[in-house]
């Protein structure tokens, strides 16, 4: 791990004095040579990221697909998301927008004597130990991720946002990324206070997050894999997590227009197998939403958005009840 850390390392250097600073220095904004070169490591890993999904889960896809690809534009506007996401576009908006609310709080803590410390070092020797730390930190994180999961489809206020997700007819390995901004901005707010107070450091979250992702957009792929009884109870496979995008299913725990769902689990279903909302069912069913599927020409399905736009602006009125 430390020699990977090491190349990756040599790598954004390089990238960085030879294009992320000139660039920086040309446009007046050399104040901010240190934010440019985080951005350069999360952009690099980005590529990696998209070139590994590109690659070999595409060939996954292509070997046991569950359904034929017949909507390709929206499978287009899936990979915008991705490239948004994955390529730190996202998070140099957030950056411009909340950095200076974010510094603030946390400059605000340490005035009033907050003092951060490091889950890992709980326990004696575990922080010395690169492998266990970082399990440890992805175990936490991932129940955090699993409980926000569960918040999205529980409560009517955030349901609106995550529908965007969920509204995507046609899954594929680009169709993690696809969410509305603002649940994004929610989501990524939560796990930087959570960061904050376990004590990560920043290079263990960015593997935590980048681990993280490689698996959702696994698990979002339109290939027929199930992990087994035992190992498809310690990962999350792409048939554990299409159940959860299953029309009828995957949002609604009670019949018709009720919230909840099954299989909220980002990366270890143990979390659904503990809290009772795991279903092991290995049956590949359409996606969506049950409020798309129309009834007749004159009651037809309720529209979500066809493109990237679309999509943010019909979210947000959802959110005030407006559409």
């Amino acid at each position: 791990m430390e020699t990977l850390i090491e190349l990756f390392g040599h790598l954004q250097q390089a990238v960085f004095e030879a294009l992320t600073q000139p660039v920086l220095f040309a446009v007046g904004l050399g104040n901010l040579l240190e934010e440019a070169y985080a951005a350069t490591g999360w952009f690099l890993l980005g590529c990696t990221q998209i070139l590994i999904m590109a690659t070999a889960i595409r060939a996954l896809e292509r070997w046991r697909p569950v359904e034929p690809l017949t909507d390709a534009h929206a499978v287009r506007v899936d990979i915008l998301y991705t490239v948004i996401h994955r390529l730190g576009l996202f998070r140099l908006v957030m950056f411009f927008t909340l950095g200076a609310l974010m510094d603030n709080a946390l400059h605000g803590l340490r005035l009033q004597g907050f003092a951060s410390w490091h889950l890992d070092a709980f326990w004696p020797g575990v922080s010395d130990l690169p492998w266990v730390s970082f399990l440890l930190y992805l175990v936490v994180f991932d129940l955090v991720d699993y409980l926000i999961h569960r918040g999205q489809h529980h409560w009517r206020v955030w349901w609106p946002l995550h529908a965007v997700h969920h509204s995507q007819r046609q899954l594929t390995v680009w169709s993690d990324s696809r969410n509305h901004l603002l649940d994004d901005v929610i989501r990524s707010a939560i796990l930087a206070v959570v960061g904050l107070l376990v004590g990560i450091a920043p290079e263990q979250f960015v593997a935590v997050v980048v681990c993280t992702q490689l698996v959702e957009s696994l698990s979002h792929a339109n290939v027929r894999l199930s992990f087994g009884p035992i190992l498809g109870r310690l990962l999350v496979s792409p048939a554990y997590h299409r159940l959860h995008h299953r029309i009828g299913l995957g949002h609604e725990s009670a019949g018709e227009g009720s919230l909840g769902g099954h299989n909220f689990a980002v990366l270890f279903p143990w979390w659904d197998l503990l809290f009772g909302t795991a279903r092991m069912d290995d049956r590949y069913e359409p996606t969506g939403i049950r409020d798309q599927m129309g009834t007749s020409p004159e009651r037809p399905g309720r529209d979500y958005g066809r493109g990237f736009w679309d999509q943010q602006w019909l979210g947000l009125l959802r959110l005030v009840g407006r559409a």
